[in-house]
């Protein structure tokens, strides 16, 4: 039986806050207004653009109504995809991880709320297409995380099916919403501790806690021994 590992994109395997903070600031730049600081929206983001948007509007007191709303949303990302990937990096050891896995037989995906053209400009920039056999992103279904749809589609995508034994599959992720994902979906759920989440690890529900991805292939391999 196939086994698949699937991750978490922002605050998982990149750090993309400066990028989503340098599009942010642009879009709060043609609204006349001040910037916010990249820790303030490192603390917003996890739930998709449309949310990411929202706070930012709403930290500036720039909220008016849902029409303005997605012509805000629409503005801030055409200056996110004119620099998609200028300060975003891998986390240290990312790729040397995911290479194991890979030459290991594992199947590997990825499970995201943000958009799926973004996700896919990403991956491919960061040459990491070489891994990952199936990418939903917040806008591929009409639901997005903490839904389990987004997450079972993705096992779908990778050859497993949705009533996939929990025993056949990890999440990795780094969030509260991904934390509620697994949940969810009963499956285990293998917290990164160095990306976005804002609540204290105790409070995550999870099966490991790691901090290093030199860690990881160690952790996967235990549990699957």
């Amino acid at each position: 039986m196939t086994k698949a590992i699937v991750f978490d994109l922002d605050g998982t395997l990149i750090d993309s806050a400066p990028d989503l903070h340098q599009a942010s600031n642009r879009l709060l730049a043609d609204l006349d207004t001040e910037p916010l600081s990249l820790e303030t929206i490192r603390s917003f983001v996890g739930n998709g653009v449309p949310k990411l948007v929202e706070r930012v509007l709403k930290a500036r007191d720039l909220y008016r109504d849902e029409a303005r709303h997605a012509s805000m949303v629409t503005q801030f990302l055409a200056h996110y995809d004119a620099a998609l990937h200028d300060k975003t990096v891998l986390y240290p050891g990312v790729v040397d991880c995911l290479d194991a896995l890979k030459a290991q037989g594992f199947s590997i995906g990825i499970c995201t709320n943000k958009p799926e053209a973004q996700t896919r400009a990403i991956v491919k920039g960061l040459d990491l297409e070489r891994f990952v056999g199936a990418i939903i992103g917040g806008d591929s279904l009409p639901v997005k995380k903490p839904a389990i749809e987004p997450l079972q589609e993705t096992l779908r995508q990778l050859g497993l099916g949705v009533a996939s034994s929990s025993d056949d599959v990890i999440y990795v992720g780094d969030s509260e919403v991904d934390a509620a994902t697994a949940k969810a979906a009963e499956i285990p759920f293998f917290l990164f501790t160095d990306g976005y989440r804002k609540s204290p690890i105790n409070q995550l529900p999870h099966t490991v806690a790691f901090n290093d991805y030199a860690e990881l292939e160690y952790l996967i391999n235990n549990k699957w021994s």
